[in-house]
Protein backbone atom coordinates (compact mmCIF):
# COMPACT_ATOMS: atom_id res chain seq x y z
CA UNK A 1 0.00 0.00 0.00
CA UNK A 2 1.33 3.70 -0.51
CA UNK A 3 2.01 5.45 2.83
CA UNK A 4 1.40 9.06 3.54
CA UNK A 5 2.14 10.28 6.85
CA UNK A 6 -1.02 11.48 9.01
CA UNK A 7 0.33 14.96 8.94
CA UNK A 8 0.71 15.26 5.29
CA UNK A 9 -2.88 13.57 4.66
CA UNK A 10 -4.40 16.23 7.04
CA UNK A 11 -2.80 19.09 5.19
CA UNK A 12 -4.26 18.17 1.71
CA UNK A 13 -7.80 17.43 3.11
CA UNK A 14 -7.88 20.49 5.90
CA UNK A 15 -11.45 21.19 4.74
CA UNK A 16 -12.64 18.14 6.57
CA UNK A 17 -10.71 18.36 9.74
CA UNK A 18 -12.24 22.09 9.87
CA UNK A 19 -15.39 20.72 9.37
CA UNK A 20 -15.09 17.59 11.57
CA UNK A 21 -14.23 19.93 14.50
CA UNK A 22 -17.22 22.41 13.48
CA UNK A 23 -19.08 19.45 14.05
CA UNK A 24 -18.57 18.77 17.33
CA UNK A 25 -18.72 22.37 18.28
CA UNK A 26 -22.21 22.87 16.59
CA UNK A 27 -23.72 19.69 18.72
CA UNK A 28 -22.36 21.50 21.43
CA UNK A 29 -24.35 24.26 20.31
CA UNK A 30 -27.43 22.70 20.05
CA UNK A 31 -27.72 20.48 23.52
CA UNK A 32 -25.97 24.50 25.20
CA UNK A 33 -22.90 22.67 26.24
CA UNK A 34 -20.38 25.18 26.85
CA UNK A 35 -16.90 24.93 24.48
CA UNK A 36 -13.95 26.27 26.49
CA UNK A 37 -11.39 25.52 23.47
CA UNK A 38 -11.34 24.77 19.76
CA UNK A 39 -8.65 24.21 17.36
CA UNK A 40 -9.96 23.81 14.11
CA UNK A 41 -6.59 22.38 12.25
CA UNK A 42 -3.57 21.98 13.09
CA UNK A 43 -0.22 20.24 12.07
CA UNK A 44 0.09 17.38 15.19
CA UNK A 45 -1.69 15.00 16.65
CA UNK A 46 -4.53 15.69 17.09
CA UNK A 47 -5.01 17.53 14.06
CA UNK A 48 -8.02 19.40 15.45
CA UNK A 49 -9.71 20.00 19.08
CA UNK A 50 -12.82 20.57 20.50
CA UNK A 51 -12.56 20.87 24.40
CA UNK A 52 -15.88 21.26 25.92
CA UNK A 53 -17.94 20.96 29.15
CA UNK A 54 -18.96 17.09 29.94
CA UNK A 55 -23.23 17.09 28.92
CA UNK A 56 -25.26 16.18 31.49
CA UNK A 57 -27.16 13.37 29.18
CA UNK A 58 -25.35 10.21 27.66
CA UNK A 59 -27.20 10.91 24.41
CA UNK A 60 -26.05 14.35 23.91
CA UNK A 61 -22.76 13.03 24.56
CA UNK A 62 -22.69 10.58 21.95
CA UNK A 63 -24.25 12.78 19.56
CA UNK A 64 -21.31 15.48 20.22
CA UNK A 65 -18.90 12.59 19.72
CA UNK A 66 -20.97 11.30 16.09
CA UNK A 67 -21.86 14.74 15.06
CA UNK A 68 -19.07 14.71 12.02
CA UNK A 69 -20.48 11.61 10.67
CA UNK A 70 -23.54 13.02 9.81
CA UNK A 71 -22.37 16.66 8.98
CA UNK A 72 -18.80 15.73 7.53
CA UNK A 73 -21.14 13.20 4.81
CA UNK A 74 -24.02 15.08 4.41
CA UNK A 75 -21.71 18.15 3.37
CA UNK A 76 -19.62 16.17 1.49
CA UNK A 77 -22.27 14.79 -0.24
CA UNK A 78 -23.98 18.33 -1.02
CA UNK A 79 -21.30 19.88 -2.30
CA UNK A 80 -19.55 17.83 -4.62
CA UNK A 81 -22.99 16.55 -5.85
CA UNK A 82 -23.65 19.06 -8.92
CA UNK A 83 -20.15 18.46 -10.15
CA UNK A 84 -20.20 14.54 -9.60
CA UNK A 85 -23.77 14.65 -11.72
CA UNK A 86 -22.00 16.97 -14.41
CA UNK A 87 -18.74 14.88 -14.90
CA UNK A 88 -20.73 11.55 -15.05
CA UNK A 89 -23.64 12.81 -16.80
CA UNK A 90 -21.77 14.32 -19.63
CA UNK A 91 -18.90 11.79 -19.90
CA UNK A 92 -16.41 13.66 -18.34
CA UNK A 93 -16.95 17.34 -19.40
CA UNK A 94 -16.23 19.31 -16.67
CA UNK A 95 -14.23 22.27 -15.15
CA UNK A 96 -11.35 23.37 -12.52
CA UNK A 97 -14.26 24.13 -10.45
CA UNK A 98 -15.85 21.03 -10.81
CA UNK A 99 -12.46 19.19 -9.55
CA UNK A 100 -11.86 21.55 -6.65
CA UNK A 101 -15.76 20.69 -5.49
CA UNK A 102 -15.35 17.10 -5.97
CA UNK A 103 -11.89 17.68 -4.00
CA UNK A 104 -13.48 19.47 -1.35
CA UNK A 105 -16.27 16.87 -0.93
CA UNK A 106 -14.01 13.94 -0.48
CA UNK A 107 -12.04 16.00 1.72
CA UNK A 108 -14.58 16.66 3.78
CA UNK A 109 -16.55 13.16 3.58
CA UNK A 110 -13.29 11.24 4.51
CA UNK A 111 -12.80 12.84 7.89
CA UNK A 112 -16.70 11.95 8.51
CA UNK A 113 -15.82 8.93 10.79
CA UNK A 114 -15.29 9.51 14.13
CA UNK A 115 -11.69 9.35 15.88
CA UNK A 116 -10.74 6.65 18.65
CA UNK A 117 -11.02 9.39 20.82
CA UNK A 118 -14.84 10.05 19.95
CA UNK A 119 -15.28 6.53 20.38
CA UNK A 120 -13.56 7.00 23.69
CA UNK A 121 -16.02 9.57 24.85
CA UNK A 122 -18.66 7.70 23.47
CA UNK A 123 -17.47 4.75 25.55
CA UNK A 124 -17.25 6.85 28.87
CA UNK A 125 -20.70 8.45 28.45
CA UNK A 126 -22.64 5.48 28.66
CA UNK A 127 -20.20 3.37 30.87
CA UNK A 128 -20.60 2.61 34.46
CA UNK A 129 -23.98 4.32 35.87
CA UNK A 130 -24.27 6.16 33.24
CA UNK A 131 -27.00 5.02 31.26
CA UNK A 132 -28.91 1.94 31.10
CA UNK A 133 -27.70 -1.64 29.37
CA UNK A 134 -30.03 -0.32 26.76
CA UNK A 135 -27.86 2.12 25.51
CA UNK A 136 -24.65 0.22 26.01
CA UNK A 137 -26.21 -2.17 23.86
CA UNK A 138 -27.41 0.29 21.58
CA UNK A 139 -24.04 2.11 21.52
CA UNK A 140 -21.04 -1.15 22.07
CA UNK A 141 -21.03 -1.79 18.22
CA UNK A 142 -20.76 1.90 17.18
CA UNK A 143 -17.93 2.17 19.29
CA UNK A 144 -16.57 -1.02 17.84
CA UNK A 145 -16.98 -0.11 14.30
CA UNK A 146 -14.92 3.48 14.76
CA UNK A 147 -12.15 1.36 16.19
CA UNK A 148 -12.08 -1.39 12.97
CA UNK A 149 -12.46 2.08 11.11
CA UNK A 150 -9.52 3.53 12.37
CA UNK A 151 -7.42 0.64 11.91
CA UNK A 152 -9.10 0.70 7.80
CA UNK A 153 -7.41 4.25 7.63
CA UNK A 154 -4.18 2.32 7.12
CA UNK A 155 -5.88 0.88 3.80
CA UNK A 156 -7.30 4.15 3.21
CA UNK A 157 -11.09 3.30 4.14
CA UNK A 158 -12.15 6.62 4.73
CA UNK A 159 -10.66 7.48 1.27
CA UNK A 160 -12.95 5.15 0.16
CA UNK A 161 -15.89 5.98 2.30
CA UNK A 162 -14.95 9.87 0.94
CA UNK A 163 -15.01 8.81 -2.56
CA UNK A 164 -18.19 7.21 -2.14
CA UNK A 165 -20.40 9.46 -0.66
CA UNK A 166 -18.53 12.03 -3.09
CA UNK A 167 -19.03 10.17 -6.31
CA UNK A 168 -20.54 6.43 -6.24
CA UNK A 169 -23.60 7.88 -4.59
CA UNK A 170 -24.42 10.54 -7.70
CA UNK A 171 -22.78 8.09 -10.06
CA UNK A 172 -25.49 5.32 -8.80
CA UNK A 173 -28.16 8.43 -9.15
CA UNK A 174 -27.05 8.64 -12.78
CA UNK A 175 -27.49 5.39 -13.90
CA UNK A 176 -30.48 4.91 -11.92
CA UNK A 177 -32.18 7.75 -13.73
CA UNK A 178 -31.25 6.57 -16.92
Amino acid sequence: MFFLPGPVISALTFPGVVVHELAHQLFCRWFKIPVYEVCYFRFGNPAGYVVHAKPSKWGHSVLISAGPFFINSLLGAMLSLPSALRVFEFNGASSVLDGVLIWLGVSIAMHAIPSTGDAKSMWQAVSGNNASWLAKVLVAPIVGLIFVLSVGSIVWLDLIYGVGVSLAIPKALVAMLS
